[in-house]
């Protein structure tokens, strides 16, 4: 992908309705098996998301943390919620 692409689509990116830009302003270091993955904990953190999605095993370790109030969804779980959602709105 082409440096040009890239900052177009980060461009679409922030000026979604959806998207929220948060800059932790700390490192929790809380994945020890993966410490690439602890970005990602750091973000949803300083932002108060609710849940994490993601197949990947490392975040299981955020389960028995328990000032870190993020639950972590497979996939398939959070599919599932979406979908529940959508046919209670129906």
């Amino acid at each position: 992908m082409s440096v040009d692409v890239a900052i177009h689509v980060i461009h679409l990116l922030l000026e979604s309705e959806y998207v929220e830009l948060i800059n932790p302003y700390f490192r929790l270091q809380l994945i020890e098996a993966d410490h690439d993955d602890d970005k990602f904990v750091d973000c949803a953190f300083a932002a108060n998301a609710t849940y994490i999605v993601s197949d990947d095993k490392h975040y299981d370790v955020l389960k028995e943390i328990d000032f870190l109030k993020l639950l972590i969804l497979k996939l398939k779980e959070f599919l599932g919620l979406l979908q529940s959602e959508k046919n209670d709105n129906v």
